[in-house]
């Protein structure tokens, strides 16, 4: 399977809204999102344009989705400054936060989470950030997972949010040395 991970384009926001209806319409989406399909579905177009255009350039944030075939198999999304519904970043980082994490079940265990947070995690470096946080559901355990295996870590912070219990996961994201290389 080959796929392409990029960053979304401003004129392809009603391609954002569908993937996003899809995403909260996951059997486990309660446990996964912030809001449900009603309150998503319930957005102008407005929205949805003024969301797929502040993802689409700049260094505040970004979505990127993963494509097959022109099919939009995956996304998530990052923001800079490590805003989360946790209360933000922790002092004496340069974070990102990643949010909206979603593959299509059919294209799960393929890589494609690996991709996108790879971009989301290139992204985050270029933009001077030098780790990435995540809320997570502490009932979760296939996101956490994931999530582990990409190199994220418990930073010990728990709290109460929107959906209930959550924990907050960081990732270092190193530094880049003259090569390329990144070093952690």
């Amino acid at each position: 399977m080959i796929f392409v991970v990029r960053r979304v384009r401003p004129d392809e926001w009603e391609r954002v809204r569908d993937l996003r209806l899809d995403a909260v319409r996951d059997p486990a989406a309660s446990i996964a999102f912030l809001y449900t399909y009603e309150q998503e579905a319930a957005h102008p177009d407005s929205f949805w344009r003024e969301r797929t255009n502040r993802a689409s350039a700049g260094d505040a944030a970004a979505q990127f989705i993963a494509e097959l075939d022109d099919q939009w198999i995956g996304s998530l999304s990052v923001i800079r400054g490590g805003a989360s519904a946790s209360g933000g970043e922790q002092t004496g980082f340069s974070s990102s936060n990643v949010v909206g994490v979603y593959v299509r079940p059919q294209h799960r265990g393929r890589g494609v989470i690996d991709a996108l947070f790879q971009a989301a995690a290139d992204w985050a470096r270029s933009t001077g950030c030098d780790r990435l946080t995540l809320d997570v559901h502490t009932d979760n355990a296939q996101a956490q997972g994931a999530y582990r295996r990409l190199g994220f870590e418990p930073t010990g912070h728990r709290f109460t949010g929107p959906i209930g219990s959550e924990l907050q996961m960081a990732r270092s994201l190193g530094s880049r040395d003259d090569s390329g290389r990144v070093q952690s």
